[in-house]
């Protein structure tokens, strides 16, 4: 079955609110073996819905609609489900008695206007609401020659079509003939290497007509692999991916650090309890990106010792205590920096390991920007790490950032790749 997921709003096409409902609701479809093949958002205009739905109806199995059921007037979802469907819009006499009850026990006088929130498309039926007055709406519609087409409105409000979900959409959609197969995902995450280069090396796996199928990604310069099995049971769906799974492993080696919903901070967070180890941080480019994500994910405080933050000579002086010798004899953006940055970081909180993050210069005059040098500390000296250079100003902090913990997720691995 394929579905097509349609939200409806111009406070989403405006850009003021971000649609979450498309990504959880595409998420429980390919749970019931539903293939979500267009997402589409439409603003509150009668004819623009009107023909939104006539061509979902057409080329989906599925159609599951979000907002407009408001008691408003630009609440469009029942005329133009009507419209589509050449149906007359009829009362459903249960659910305005839910209405008038939602409004009873609040203690609210029910306004006028609130009764078109109980006019259905004539021969549908209602998905009930129990902490909203926007009843969905469930609809069958007949296609000459192929199967219906389903389609299920519901209400914005994630918290309502949340629950209204398994409570009634989900038997629905059973019925029709979703579940039968299932669909899974794996996502096996990257760090080191760009988008093209992790899929030339991984040759014939990112082919479209391959099962299971492999998509790629970049997000926030991570770079992540999308593996989807389509089976008749869970179990069969992960015995299918793990060939492809462990093909990626080999293949791209130490760039694979983790998978779902794990980042390079929860890796080296873990490699450092299991070896029983510490480590602080020293940033001046990052800004305390590197300190905010090693916090995030050392909930038991124990292997994360802290981090500092400067922004100028001064503050790192204050902070570290770095020799005046240093900072006279090069400039902040040189690897001795870096280097005497991260050892007097490991110095001042006692740490096995302490990474430091150099300044991000901005270009000169030239157009040639300087290098970032990053340095990791520990007992057996400094090791100094020049990434290469990212040429996206708004992903500098970020790469750099993950660059860093990078570099301490392959020294704890204990491998000479950083």
């Amino acid at each position: 079955m394929q579905a097509e997921i349609i939200s409806i709003g111009d406070e989403i096409t405006s850009g003021q609110t971000l649609d979450t409902n498309s990504q959880w609701l595409a998420e429980r479809l390919g749970e019931l073996g539903v293939r979500v093949l267009w997402h589409t958002t439409v603003g509150d205009e009668l004819e623009a819905n009107v023909g939104v739905f006539s061509a979902a109806v057409e080329r989906a199995n599925v159609v599951v609609a979000t907002g407009g059921l408001g008691p408003t007037a630009d609440d469009l979802t029942r005329e133009a489900l009507a419209r589509t469907t050449g149906r007359e819009l009829v009362r459903n006499d249960e659910a305005l008695e839910h209405i008038k009850c939602l409004y009873a026990r609040r203690r609210w006088p029910m306004p006028p206007r609130n009764e078109v929130q109980a006019l259905f498309p004539e021969g549908s039926r209602m998905i009930p609401n129990p902490t909203g007055t926007a009843p969905g709406i469930a609809m069958t519609i007949e296609r000459a020659g192929r199967r219906p087409c389903h389609v299920f409105a519901l209400p914005g409000v994630p918290g309502e079509l949340k629950e209204m979900w398994p409570a009634t959409v989900v038997g629905l959609l059973r019925e029709a003939g979703a579940g039968r197969r299932v669909r899974r995902h794996r996502r096996i995450k990257c760090f080191g290497a760009g988008e093209s280069n992790v899929e030339a090396m991984l040759p014939e796996l990112i082919r479209r007509d391959r099962e299971p199928r492999v998509g790629i990604t970049a997000s926030q310069t991570t770079i992540i692999l999308r593996i989807t099995a389509e089976a008749d049971t869970e179990a069969q769906c992960l015995a299918a991916m793990g060939p492809t799974v462990a093909t990626i492993r080999e293949c791209l080696g130490e760039l694979v650090f983790g998978e779902e919903d794990e980042e390079l901070q929860d890796v080296v967070v873990r490699l450092l309890a299991e070896q029983n180890k510490t480590l602080a941080v020293v940033e001046w480019g990052t800004e305390g990106l590197v300190a905010h994500g090693l916090a995030s994910a050392d909930k038991s405080g124990r292997n994360f010792l802290g981090g500092l933050v400067v922004t100028n000579l001064a503050g790192l002086h204050s902070a570290l205590g770095q020799s005046d010798e240093v900072l006279e004899a090069h400039p902040p953006t040189s690897r001795e920096t870096a280097a005497a940055m991260a050892a007097a970081c490991r110095a001042r909180f006692g740490a096995d390991y302490a990474l430091s993050v150099g300044p991000l210069a901005e270009a000169s005059s030239d157009g040639k920007v300087p290098p970032v040098f990053l340095a990791l500390a520990s007992e057996s000296g400094v090791h100094l790490t020049e990434p290469p250079m990212i040429n996206r100003p708004a992903l500098r902090r970020v790469f750099y950032s993950k660059w860093a913990l990078n570099v301490a997720r392959l020294v704890l691995l204990r491998t000479d790749r950083v």
